[in-house]
């Protein structure tokens, strides 16, 4: 398991999660704001299973050296 998610991609998945959450608290105040934790979590792992289901890639590919 190779991460898939980019550096802006984890940046903007801990955004859009934490603005989620937000919404438990304040707004509509319903439960499907801690839907929030999915992007939170993929972002802090690095790795998207829908990416690898969609053959997506935001992360750079490491070159190996022979």
């Amino acid at each position: 398991m190779g991460k898939n998610v980019g550096t802006v991609d984890r940046i903007l998945r801990i955004v859009v999660g934490a603005v989620l959450i937000a919404l438990v608290f304040v707004g509509p105040m319903t439960p499907w704001g801690w839907i929030g934790i999915v992007p939170i979590l993929t972002a802090l792992i690095g790795w998207c299973p829908a990416y690898t289901l969609l053959g997506i890639r935001t992360c750079p590919v490491a070159e190996k050296k022979v």
